[in-house]
């Protein structure tokens, strides 16, 4: 398991870190489009069948999955422990179809632990449990600066880590995919599970931001 423990390293400076830069949204899609191209042309798929995916991965496995392992662990203390001691094992049952959660761990925020995931070499994923990866997630600068600066770049996704508060970033491989557990919002006691799973989202899970507020929601 590798892990890079970082407190406050932001070097009396900060970098530009756009992400959401229009030339490399735009190289992307160019790249995915060529590449759709060529494999209808050559006919190995079909549109359909990429739209299908697409559609799979965004509306019935996306993020989905995730949030409601999120507020299960959020209901179920016993399920917590499971999570945090085998996310594979725990990630399972809430499979669409089949397993979900290979080679998966789960690392929990609290007040005194912030934790960020990233890989440093390419992009690894947990997709089965967290959906298609943002863009970013594959960026050079992502991977680079989180390591070195993670509380600079935290605070340009919109996330203020108290600075009395660890940070630390998982490097997610081949081998290992990490998904974090967020902390659960204050104003939703009784809650069910399915009402608190609307408060998760991907970055949330990724570390770089968190959960929705509960204001507006209602009890």
């Amino acid at each position: 398991m590798s892990t890079h423990d970082h407190h406050d390293h932001d070097h009396g400076h900060r970098h530009e870190h756009d992400h959401g830069e229009a030339s490399e949204l735009s190289e992307t899609e160019l790249r995915v489009r060529a590449l759709q191209t060529i494999l209808i042309e050559k006919g190995y798929t079909d549109p359909a069948a990429l739209d299908a995916i697409v559609e799979t991965y965004e509306t019935r496995i996306g993020p989905h999955i995730g949030a409601r392992i999120v507020a299960r662990a959020w209901t179920d203390p016993a399920f917590r422990e499971a999570l945090l001691a085998d996310a594979s094992k725990a990630a399972t049952p809430f499979g669409y179809h089949g397993k979900v959660g290979d080679h998966l761990v789960a690392v929990e925020n609290t007040p005194e632990r912030h934790n960020m995931v990233v890989c440093t070499l390419c992009s690894c994923y947990p997709w089965d449990v967290l959906g298609l990866p943002p863009v970013w997630y594959k960026s050079f600068a992502y991977r680079s600066r989180t390591v070195k600066e993670p509380r600079a770049v935290l605070r340009e996704f919109g996330v203020t880590v108290p600075e009395q508060a660890e940070i630390r970033v998982w490097d997610s491989t081949a081998e290992v995919r990490y998904m974090v557990l967020p902390e659960r919002p204050a104003g939703t006691e009784g809650w069910s599970e399915e009402k608190l799973a609307g408060l998760v989202t991907r970055d949330s899970m990724i570390g770089t931001g968190l959960p929705r507020s509960p204001a507006g929601e209602g009890a």
